[in-house]
């Protein structure tokens, strides 16, 4: 999905709460916002391009002046922290459930809300809150019963990861669809740091290595997103030899929408967030999204 004018605002209301985190003084900050208006998308001059990508651009701008590789590392470590805490109840709460997979969808594509869910709340709340949400997503049964068949079919599963926090409720998803049968699991991650999206640190603080090969993507920038012409030849390779590809959150639909593989089953999962995504997938604000996709080769 190309940028649209809705993503405008959208990334410079971002922009301004990162640039709050990492550049100090309000001098700083004016500074370095108005070296990043300078980018063409942002005024409307560059249409042909995601919103990934420009956020990408920004990224740049903000890691050189906050002269952190790594600048929302703190934030990640903290968010991880959280999750894991009450990954055990969580986890009580997916084995007890009637049908403990359609309870995993469910808090992995939560796991798309952890931004606005974590911060000041203790893990207690956390808990609490997320138990709340767990209960009023509503996620279409025929989407779920065309996801679970492909699942059983499938014995490679490459699983493009998202953010922070959200990696731990997919340590739990994968942790529960590997109980259920055999089922090789790749999960790729941002080679290089891009907002708080997880990198290999992140997913080895977390332990996703306990229940899947862990990859970085090969991108060689802050990009959130992927896109397959800039990843790495083990990614495309996997890729190829894969029976279902899952893709977290809105930044990673948003590119790899514009480079689908053909012939390959994707599933995108993630949360109505905004009013693109409510357009193009018919879905309610803030309402679940499993998106099962197949693009047949013409």
């Amino acid at each position: 999905m190309l940028l649209q004018p809705d993503c405008i605002p959208c990334i410079l209301n971002m922009t301004l709460s990162a640039l709050r985190k990492t550049v100090p003084g309000s001098d700083d900050l004016k500074a370095v916002f108005e070296e990043i208006l300078q980018i063409p998308a942002l005024s409307g001059k560059s249409w042909d391009t995601t919103s990934a990508e420009v956020v990408e651009l920004v990224m740049k701008v903000i890691t050189a002046h906050s002269k952190e590789p790594d600048p929302f590392r703190n934030e990640k470590l903290a968010q991880n922290r959280q999750l894991l805490e009450i990954y055990p109840a969580l986890q009580e709460t997916v084995e007890h459930s009637e049908d403990p997979l359609f309870c995993a969808v469910k808090l992995a594509i939560l796991g798309n809300a952890i931004d606005a869910m974590v911060g000041s709340a203790q893990s207690s709340n956390m808990l609490e809150r997320m138990k709340t949400a767990l209960g009023e997503l509503d996620i279409r049964k025929e989407d779920y019963a065309v996801f679970k068949e492909r699942l059983q079919q499938s014995n490679l599963l490459l699983y493009f990861a998202d953010n922070a926090g959200e990696a731990v409720l997919d340590k739990l998803f994968i942790q529960t669809v590997r109980g259920r049968g055999a089922l090789e699991v790749y999960y790729v991650v941002r080679s290089l740091p891009a907002l708080n999206d997880v990198v290999l640190e992140d997913a080895g603080f977390i332990g996703m290595e306990e229940v899947a090969h862990v990859v970085g993507n090969g991108i060689d920038g802050p990009l959130p997103g992927i896109l397959l012409s800039r990843c790495s030849p083990e990614i495309r390779s996997l890729v190829a030899e894969s029976d279902l590809i899952i893709s977290k959150g809105g930044g990673n639909f948003e590119t790899l929408s514009e480079e689908m593989p053909q012939d390959k089953q994707v599933t995108f999962m993630l949360l109505s967030k905004c009013s693109v995504y409510h357009r193009h997938f018919g879905a309610p604000l803030n309402s679940p999204i499993l998106a099962n996709v197949l693009r047949r080769s013409t």
